[in-house]
């Protein structure tokens, strides 16, 4: 077990690194929610002091006095178990609680956590407080992404950073890894934290196939585009094509073609498409239509575990062609913290890997990430396999 003085510090960098990735922003950025996948910053700075306080301080610090008794309506996310809470659509409609109160909330849950850590030494605390500690830190990365959705549709795009890198080009040529037929081990399989979506270490059989060393590149995507690809039925699900004729998508997301030039919005502002890094904002839809396209198909999430040694990633949250679905003898866990995962294994495809917006001490080999199949507001791209 981590000491607790460890887990303090951990708790505490935290918990300042999510006011830091706030600090480029206006006050009048805090409370706008343009979609319903989006939410304000202010709710992400209230709802994961709401986490630490509803889940931690109130089981196990018998004098803690709760912040404000509306506050956990106004911050639970869907934790049916907890309570009544604010419908996520209307979370842009929050005025009230100010910003500033929303920091003060953050303060007080902050340093009351503090107290506590520095007097308890209870294991089972400091369980909760490891998840806690990652779920802010998925936070983080959400922020990231709901900030850029909402700059990124204000008709100025305004920057938010002049040093926030979004895009890297991975060196060297394009090619192919072999990976040979067998029994490959799926899952985690250490004592270093992890979410219980990646519990049930397993063994799968895989055939023989090939996974490209590098991510498909804007370049490569815009020669899909020109060549049709968002008009060809025939490269697409049905519900995909239905979902690109609806929407009249023709591009990812934040890209404007301009004087016949492709440029996409960045969170350093809008310029033109750099041809050599990573396609990102991608849905699922787009990324099994160009890989039909190529003639190729999206690995499994057990194809890509399987090979992830073999090649870099971490620019790219990657799309597979894996449903979300348990590991063998999954279990949920008991009380509320069993909403956390368990719920969600329908409907969904996973995202394997970890991007530019995941904070340091979070990303794993075996993190499985889950999407519906149309969202695309995530820094996500495409790897080939066949």
């Amino acid at each position: 077990m981590v000491s607790t003085d460890t887990f303090l510090d951990f708790f505490l960098e935290t918990r300042e690194h999510t006011e830091a990735i706030c600090k480029p922003l206006e006050i009048e950025d805090y409370v706008v929610q343009p979609i319903i996948d989006v939410s304000p910053p202010k709710w992400h700075l209230g709802h994961t002091t709401w986490f630490f306080e509803e889940f931690i301080l109130k089981s196990y610090d018998t004098s803690y006095t709760v912040f404000d008794e509306d506050f956990s309506f106004v911050f639970n996310s869907y934790y049916e178990t907890v309570g009544k809470r604010v419908v996520r659509a209307d979370r842009g409609n929050l005025s009230r609680p100010s910003v500033k109160k929303v920091y003060e909330y953050r303060q007080y849950v902050t340093q009351a956590m503090k107290s506590l850590l520095e007097s308890n030494e209870d294991s089972t605390l400091l369980a909760v407080l490891e998840i806690g500690i990652h779920h802010e830190k998925q936070h983080q990365e959400l922020l990231l992404t709901d900030i850029k959705y909402i700059l990124g549709n204000n008709p100025l795009l305004p920057k938010y950073s002049d040093t926030f890198l979004e895009f890297t080009i991975e060196k060297g040529t394009q090619s192919w890894i072999s990976m040979t037929e067998g029994v490959y081990e799926i899952g985690h399989n250490s004592t270093d934290f992890c979410f219980d979506n990646e519990l049930g270490r397993h063994k799968v059989y895989l055939h023989d196939y090939q996974i490209s060393n590098k991510l498909v590149t804007n370049a490569e995507y815009i020669e899909f585009i020109q060549a049709g690809g968002y008009k060809r039925f025939d490269l697409w699900h049905a519900a995909g094509w239905d979902w690109v004729q609806q929407n009249q998508i023709t591009s990812p997301l934040y890209w404007y073609e301009i004087d016949g030039v492709w440029h996409y919005y960045s969170l350093n502002g809008l310029a033109e498409v750099d041809l050599d890094a990573p396609v990102t904002h991608i849905s699922y839809f787009e990324a099994f239509a160009f890989a039909q396209y190529k003639e190729c198909r999206l690995p499994t999430e057990f194809e890509w575990e399987a090979a992830q040694e073999q090649f870099n990633w971490g620019q790219r949250w990657e799309w597979t062609e894996s449903a979300y679905l348990p590991y063998p003898n999954y279990k949920k866990v008991d009380g509320a913290l069993g909403e956390y995962n368990g719920k969600f294994m329908v409907n969904q495809k996973v995202l394997r890997g970890s991007s530019i917006a995941t904070p340091t001490k979070h990303a794993r080999h075996t993190y499985r990430n889950f999407f519906p199949t149309d969202l695309k507001w995530q820094f996500t791209g495409i790897r080939l396999a066949k």
